[in-house]
Parts: C-alpha cells; structure tokens; sequence
C-alpha cells in the first residue's frame, strides 16, 4: 500500500487507522515510513501532543501537522530531507502567532553549496553564493509575528542565510564578512576551500577564483 514512499519496502510493525489506511509502517531496516501519527504525553510539566505527517526513510517529508491532545492546532510545517522547508506555521488557542521562513539545505550530503540570493532592497537583483552545508535548515526570509486575538501584523524580519537584516542593509556585505571569518576544523583532516566571497549588489561578478585557506 505504500509503495509510493518507498519502494519494495515492507511494512514490519503497523498500524491500521480508522479508515483501514496502514499508519506508522516501520519497515525491516527500522525505518519510519508513509503516514505517521506521532503521540507524546505530558512529561515534567511539558503538555503532551501529537503530529502528523509522512516519513520516507525515518526523514520528515512534506507537510506535517501538530495538535495539543484537544485536538486544537498547534502548528502546520513543512520538511524536507527532515529539515524545516519553506513557510512554517504556528498558533495559539486564539489564532496564528507567527509564519517563519526556512531554508532546508538542497543536499545534506555535500559540504558546500551554491544558492541564489535576491536583494531585499531591489528585487531585480540576484546573486550567486557558495555556502558551508551545516545539514539542518536555515532561518531565510521573512518572519512574520501577529497578534493571535484579532490577526494583525505586529512585527516582521527579515532573514538571509540565518543572518537578520536591518532595514536597508546590503545582505552581501554581512555574508562576505561571515565567509572571511570562517576558519578550518584542524580535527578535520585536509584544509578545506574557503568560502569565495560573492560581489556586493549593482557589480557584476568578475573572475571568480577558489581560495585555499
């Protein structure tokens, strides 16, 4: 029934819902798989909860849903690779409190990589940016908070690769000083590339070149 998730894979622990759908498939790897619905108790304090969604090989994939053991939303968010992707949601009893923006990284089995980066200020405005590939997502875009009671705006920040910006701020500049100051792991083996500083917004990118550090 789930060969659309993965594979030829079979179900070795199972549940079947309540509109006979097979639920919480772990398959002979122990791998999470298909549609689950995770329960969680109230633990120290902590309200218990449950979500919803799908695992492809044990990842949190596509839209999951969370609910206080009421039923009442808690959140709605998005994965993929199991990290935060794109507009995530969150509410109160009242109504939604906040939308974040998340960035997952476009392959968790690389260390470095390339991503468009738009001005803020000049939407017209694109640049190329190599990046150090930390496996888990990134705050990228802006973050909304609202007042739950009566849903207006309060607040919004804006994000560009998990750095905040402040109104009229050029991103390229805060990127090229964090990618200056990277330093390598000496615990890691061989000196990895450093990472090539992108050109600020309104200049064309000359010659670029790979820098060892």
């Amino acid at each position: 029934m789930l060969l659309g998730y993965f594979g030829d894979s079979q179900c070795v622990t199972y549940k079947i819902g309540i509109f006979k759908d097979t639920l919480n498939c772990t398959d002979v790897k122990g791998l999470k798989q298909g549609k689950w619905i995770v329960h969680v108790d109230p633990l120290r304090g902590n309200p218990g909860f449950e979500e919803e969604g799908v695992f492809i090989n044990d990842k949190k994939e596509g839209l999951w849903r969370k609910f206080n053991l009421m039923g009442d939303k808690l959140a709605e968010e998005n994965f993929k690779w199991g990290n935060k992707s794109g507009r995530c949601l969150y509410f109160t009893l009242a109504g939604l409190e906040r939308e974040e923006s998340w960035r997952p990284p476009s392959n968790p089995d690389k260390a470095y990589d390339t991503i468009i980066v738009q001005d803020p200020v000049n939407a017209d405005h694109f640049e190329k940016v190599v990046v150090k590939t930390e496996g888990q997502s990134i705050k990228n875009g802006p973050w909304k908070y609202y007042n739950p009671d009566y849903g207006n705006l309060i607040k919004v920040e804006n994000y560009v690769l998990d750095i905040l910006q402040d109104p009229g701020d050029d991103p390229m500049k805060k990127l090229n000083k964090v990618s200056d100051t990277t330093t390598t792991n000496r615990n890691a083996g061989p000196l990895l590339p450093k990472i090539v500083p992108a050109p600020t917004f309104g200049q064309k990118a000359a010659k670029k070149k790979s820098v060892i550090q």
